[in-house]
């Protein structure tokens, strides 16, 4: 039997049909929903007369639109978001599906919140409307993210017409440096290889360094995948990932655990496995990274320079320089802090 990567694994796993070199229509065991990517989808299942096909396979949460100052009940004053909200309740009620609302105690941002209520296992395909569906692979799914007329799709079949990726390796050795993170760790390697370098790729991240993360910095580290132009991302699920699966899910007994945690150890690359592309960084050059320009690939470390401009990212780094004010060559040290966000979903959890 020919040796497989853990992605091309998860993929065999779920395909109903091959159609051809390229292409296979694959089986998707959770789609998540938000606001602003379902609106026309539904409206399309309603044009052509179409049901939900499996609605228990579908959650939804109000996730884009929340206000971020903490006022409860929460109330939506634009006018175009409460209208999203609204429609997502309808459409939602008439199709059966579960549904997180603006004011539900679950509610959050939906790649935070399907792992932390103990909806996404190793071995599930994930997909939503939304890019940084990558966050689930670091419990060993494959998740990625879909449009709108695709949506409309897995909400009829269930299944998605999926184009194949190419297989990439990323190993990071040692120990991450004290005060830093898997966010550091992640604006390094994008600075390495570049926006675009894993574009067309499912990147399989391994390593001490990422052994030795917490189950939280690998969310983090699967999620800014896509910032390298990654479809996807997946870290091979370890006894904490599982331990961390089975404490949030209430529906896998004692009785049944032992079974579950003999499945997803399975869920491992085949020594012989062919990488497409690897690379190989040290943990010891992580430092705390701060970008500096308009693309998570314009990072230095913090004690870094920016770079002077050299072709072809001299346009590039213009815009950016000129978007943010400064200058090649400036100390990134010094330099006033206006505003703070810790509510995205790469780092909105408390670990």
């Amino acid at each position: 039997m020919t040796a497989r990567t853990l992605y091309r694994k998860l993929v065999d796993s779920h395909t109903v049909a091959r159609l051809d070199e390229q292409h296979v229509l694959l089986f998707c065991d959770l789609h998540l929903m938000n606001e602003y990517t379902s609106p026309q989808a539904f409206a399309g299942l309603q044009e052509k007369n179409r049901a939900v096909a499996m609605p228990g396979q579908n959650l939804a949460t109000v996730s884009h639109i929340i206000p971020t100052h903490a006022v409860t009940p929460r109330v939506i004053h634009d006018p175009a978001s409460a209208l999203q909200a609204v429609n997502l309740k309808r459409n939602c009620r008439r199709h059966g599906i579960a549904l997180f609302d603006t004011n539900d105690p679950l509610q959050g941002i939906e790649h935070i919140i399907a792992p932390e209520h103990g909806l996404i296992r190793p071995g599930m395909v994930v997909i939503c409307g939304d890019s940084h569906t990558t966050t689930s692979g670091a419990l060993g799914a494959l998740g990625f993210g879909i449009g709108t007329s695709e949506v409309e799709h897995v909400l009829a079949t269930q299944t998605l017409i999926y184009r194949l990726a190419r297989d990439m390796r990323i190993r990071v050795d040692g120990l991450l440096p004290p005060g830093t993170t898997a966010k550091d760790l992640i604006l390094m390697i994008i600075s390495r290889i570049g926006a675009q370098g894993a574009r067309g790729f499912v990147v399989q991240f391994c390593g001490q360094a990422v052994d030795a993360l917490s189950v939280e910095a690998r969310f983090t580290l699967c999620n800014m995948a896509v910032e390298a132009g990654a479809r996807g991302a997946l870290i091979e699920p370890d006894d904490q990932a599982v331990d961390y699966v089975l404490a949030r899910a209430p529906d896998i007994d004692a009785t049944q655990q032992p079974a579950a945690r003999a499945d997803w150890a399975a869920l491992r690359s085949d020594d012989a496995a062919a990488f497409e592309m690897e690379h190989r960084f040290d943990a010891a050059d992580v430092a705390p990274f701060v970008t500096w320009g308009t693309s998570p690939d314009q990072a230095v470390a913090i004690d870094g320079r920016i770079p002077s401009a050299g072709d072809p990212d001299a346009a590039s780094m213009a815009r950016a320089l000129n978007y943010t004010g400064l200058k090649p060559g400036m100390s990134l040290q010094g330099l006033p802090v206006q505003h703070v966000f810790i509510g995205s979903c790469t780092n909105a959890r408390i670990e």
